[in-house]
């Protein structure tokens, strides 16, 4: 009886709230760039404001990352994000081509239900809110329930804030009474116009098949080549960084290193000397235990941990203050789980003969998993990075930068974002990193043309 009491309240939440954010929606189109971009800004100094306290609430809640890189994280999702929208267009006539005399004008597409993961909760509800309001939509949150409290009191101070700035209430809604069916009344309500999901596999294969159009994410599995000419320690440095940046829970950072034979020992004894652990094939036949659950998918209770606790987990001895723990591998399956995408400080490490059988290797893991997300490479050859570029099938290929913060635009000159499409290849709608731009669709004004060349005459 429980269980039906929470289907039929989270149901009915879901659709309440939809129609609170369709009526206010109705107002916040009428609104002048001017007053969304007040508004905007309003959310952003609230949202610095809490950082910490939201970091610290994530990470007790979740038990995902560290609180120093979830604070980094928010302030990526307000700083970065922010200096990329603020003077961006998104109301209104957008461009005028008074040669051909057409005019783009901006139309926001109505209500986003929006999935929010445990991994990134609350940088992913200030991002996804952001680029909502920014682009003149409402938004609804679906919270995952294990980061249910802090998605709460994250869109609670966004909305708040929002209001306070003259944004209509019910702008922003998120559902309190957690479901899976109430997740689905959110996705195939009629009118939520754009689902933006960010999750699991299955999750995001759920938002496609909802009838209403949507922006997923697919997993990521992104192989860093270290070629020959690369600065190794400079490599194995940005690698390390980026792997266990908050325990390895963004989507895009490294899963397996590869490199070439020449350079095997100096990548080795880089990794060594910088805080990783080359597990023996004993230790790493132990360690694989513990990555995949029975039914093949990634054992959550490694997610975002650090590699001590992992070991410890696995009954291992390693050092305490160990950062990555490396295992050498020689095949790639769905079966071996070093080559799929681990959310944790574990790294594979393949050794080829040359750089035309390491990206061999780098696309192979690819189309194992993570096709469409991210791939690396560090190196100094433009004609290798060029092979490897055209190779890799993905949406964004990294050179010498830390993958997970390059990927979502923190180190390199991407749309700072915190959900990477990953093109058709990986089953997404986009291959962009997704930013306000993809929140609006376009009407075209355009003349006759005729009438165009007569007047030129």
């Amino acid at each position: 009886m429980r269980r039906e009491t929470l289907h039929n309240e989270s149901v009915a939440e879901a659709i309440d709230l939809i129609q609170q954010a369709k009526a206010a929606q109705s107002q916040l189109k009428t609104f002048s760039q001017e007053k969304i971009d007040a508004i905007v800004l309003s959310m952003v100094e609230a949202a610095q404001r809490e950082s910490a306290r939201l970091a610290k609430m994530a990470v007790f809640e979740t038990g995902f990352g560290n609180i120093e890189d979830k604070i980094t994280k928010n302030d990526f999702a307000t700083n970065d994000l922010y200096r990329y929208i603020k003077d961006q267009k998104t109301v209104g006539i957008l461009r005028k081509d008074t040669e051909t005399r057409t005019l783009d004008i901006a139309v926001p597409m109505g209500v986003l239900g929006a999935l929010i993961p445990s991994t990134n909760p609350t940088s992913t509800t200030i991002y996804k809110t952001l680029i909502a309001v920014k682009s003149g939509n409402g938004i609804v949150i679906s919270p995952h329930p294990s980061a249910k409290n802090c998605i709460l009191e994250t869109a609670r101070i966004v909305l708040e804030a929002a209001v306070a700035a003259g944004a209509p209430q019910g702008i922003i809604g998120c559902m309190t009474q957690l479901s899976l069916e109430g997740t689905q009344a959110l996705m195939h309500n009629p009118d939520t116009a754009l689902i933006l999901a960010t999750g699991g596999e299955a999750m995001v294969r759920a938002a496609y098949s909802s009838g209403n159009p949507a922006i997923g994410v697919g997993p990521g599995n992104c192989p860093a080549f270290i070629e020959k000419t690369a600065n190794v320690k400079e490599a194995v440095k940005k690698v390390v960084l980026s792997k266990t940046f908050d325990n390895g829970v963004i989507c895009a950072s490294e899963q397996s290193l590869v490199v070439e034979r020449t350079i095997e020992a100096q990548v080795k004894k880089e990794i060594a000397q910088q805080g990783g652990y080359i597990l023996s094939a004993e230790e790493s036949e132990q360690l694989s235990k513990v990555i995949l659950r029975e039914n093949g998918t990634m054992n959550p209770k490694i997610v975002g941990k650090p590699a001590s606790y992992v070991a410890d987990m696995a009954g291992l001895s390693v050092p305490d203050d160990v950062k990555v723990l490396v295992s050498q591998q020689y095949s790639v399956s769905k079966t071996n789980p070093y080559s799929r995408e681990k959310l944790t400080p574990i790294l594979a490490l393949y050794v080829e003969k040359d750089s035309k059988a390491a990206i061999d290797r780098c696309v192979e893991l690819l189309e194992n998993e993570g096709s469409g997300h991210t791939a690396s490479i560090h190196s100094d050859d433009d004609q290798v990075i060029q092979d490897f570029s055209l190779r890799v099938p993905v949406s964004r290929c990294l050179v010498n930068t830390p993958s997970a913060l390059g990927a979502i635009g923190a180190t390199t000159e991407l749309i700072p974002s915190l959900t990477l499409g990953c093109g058709a290849i990986g089953g997404s709608s986009v291959s962009d990193n997704v930013g306000p731009e993809h929140l609006i669709n376009i009407k075209k004004v355009v003349y006759d043309f005729d009438c165009c060349v007569s007047k030129a005459a």
